[in-house]
């Protein structure tokens, strides 16, 4: 639900049944590391906190550690205005390598706890029962908690609303999921239609990502706008949409958006959906459900898949 806001706001709503409020819109950690310049980075993040952004993603593989590292040096000061949240990527391997990415993500975000902990790209077909298999990553969760390491937990992936179907048969009381919510999604392998509907009846805070395709294809070639991708996702029943930002000029464009944000009404959102349809049928622009390609290099090592430089040789 979101709460009301002064105008200029970016909207505050509640993270599931945990009894916190998180703002709408959350800061991407993979795209802090395609940042010009370290400096840019943090100016990035210090400026997303200034601008009502409380809410702070990010994962242990990203750029091998290094959006971490940033993100967690510029949280020094700053650490208890934020929400941190970031993904353990065991991809199939045991609770002890979870705990021990867990102590190398907390060291890099010099932090001793996070606010939340997801398993991270839950994208093959045996994903969830390698996840939830005698010794695996849901036992590092739980012994996570235990320890005081964590408070909230939650799953995410990209791939297939099975999947993430598949996860949630288990009935484990995650905190939250995420996955893709944009206005293309309603037409390929809805995860809208499949999976938002079974988290909110779960009282699992639903994530949304990837409101522009990914990588900005579709505004790219200008078959939406960026505030129509960021508002219609941000209209959906989510508690937040994380948004990659790269650079002061996207963050800038996307706190204007959030800042300004009107919810769209049905009828808008349904006429968006109808105009996208045409583009969206194939899924070419979201390469992240029919593709390799967004897949991040150790979940391709750990299921041995080739990495990219060698699929696209």
């Amino acid at each position: 639900m979101t709460k009301s806001k002064a105008q200029g706001e970016i909207p505050r709503r509640a993270l599931g049944r945990t009894g916190v409020e998180v703002s709408a819109l959350t800061l991407g950690g993979y795209h802090i590391g395609l940042a010009k310049s370290e400096r840019e980075a943090i100016r990035i993040v210090h400026e997303a906190i200034e601008g009502g952004i409380t809410f702070m993603d990010n994962a242990w593989e990203y750029h091998d550690g290094r959006s971490e590292e940033i993100m967690g040096r510029a949280l020094e000061g700053r650490r208890h205005k934020v929400f941190l949240m970031t993904k353990v990527c065991t991809h199939g391997r045991d609770r002890k390598t979870a705990m021990r990415q867990l102590e190398q993500s907390l060291r890099r975000l010099k932090t001793d706890y996070l606010d939340l902990w997801q398993v991270h790209e839950v994208v093959h077909d045996n994903d969830p029962d390698l996840h939830f298999m005698k010794g695996g990553v849901i036992e590092a969760l739980e012994q996570a908690r235990r320890e005081g390491k964590v408070r909230f937990v939650g799953f995410t992936g990209h791939k297939d609303p099975a999947i993430h179907l598949k996860m949630l048969a288990h009935d484990y009381p995650f905190d939250t999921c995420q996955f893709p919510l944009n206005p293309f999604d309603a037409t390929f392998r809805s995860f809208e239609q499949q999976v938002l509907p079974e988290v909110l009846r779960r009282g699992i805070a639903p994530l949304g990502m990837k409101s522009m395709g990914g990588e900005g294809l579709a505004i790219k070639r200008r078959i939406i706008t960026a505030t129509e991708a960021l508002r219609y996702a941000m209209s959906l029943p989510v508690a937040a949409t994380v948004s990659g930002i790269d650079s002061l000029k996207i963050l800038r464009q996307n706190l204007r958006i959030a800042q300004n944000f009107e919810p769209m009404t049905s009828g808008e959102m349904q006429a968006l959906r109808t105009r996208c349809s045409p583009e969206a049928a194939d899924g070419h622009l979201e390469l992240y459900k029919s593709s390799k390609h967004f897949d991040g290099p150790p979940g391709r090592k750990q299921h041995k898949f080739p990495p990219l430089e060698e699929l696209a040789a």
